[in-house]
């Protein structure tokens, strides 16, 4: 069956056509993204993101929740403005609860350095020893790193890895003192 025609014709560019707006009211439909998992799993989609969020005990507006005091300019006094008045039953406290729980665990140090990083510095040093000069001529100096670029790394080597520095330090007297 044939194609209709003018249907394949490239279409004119309408400059009537207001694609903010198309832009905008497409997004406004679209569900919220939600990173936090335990906000997703107690997440009821009939219900609006502010009823959502104060039956989890979380606050929508930060700037309602915790009001700054507005204070007169001669006595300086507080004055309220009845936020006390309003507050909101809530039913799904076990979010507020693991989210304090998750935030309070120690954050593991995941920071470490490539192999070829610590082969490098190990090789400099057994080497050169503290001549960051003769290090930087040093033929295995592959990306012509500086002497004070050599010295920042074999510090980044010392931070992450303090007892593993030691221990190499202790090795290589040992060798010196068995050469000697």
């Amino acid at each position: 069956m044939p194609k209709a025609k003018g249907k394949s014709r490239r279409q004119k560019y309408s400059y009537n056509l207001n694609r903010k707006r198309l832009y905008r009211s497409a997004r406004r439909r679209a569900a919220p993204r939600i990173a936090c998992s335990h906000i997703r799993h107690a997440w009821d989609p009939t219900k609006s993101v502010a009823q959502n969020l104060a039956e989890m005990g979380l606050a929508e507006d930060p700037n309602k929740a915790v009001p700054i005091p507005k204070k007169k300019l001669l006595g300086m006094e507080v004055e309220s403005d009845g936020w006390e008045q309003g507050k909101k039953l809530v039913r799904k406290p076990y979010v507020v609860n693991e989210m304090e729980y998750e935030a309070s665990l120690p954050e593991k140090k995941s920071n470490t350095l490539s192999r070829d990083l610590i082969d490098y510095v190990r090789y400099m040093i057994q080497n050169h020893g503290e001549n960051y000069k003769e290090m930087a001529r040093d033929e295995k100096n592959y990306y012509q790193d500086t002497p004070k670029q050599i010295k920042r790394k074999i510090n980044v080597y010392k931070n992450f890895y303090p007892e593993e520095y030691k221990d190499f330090i202790v090795s290589l007297k040992q060798e010196n003192m068995d050469v000697q």
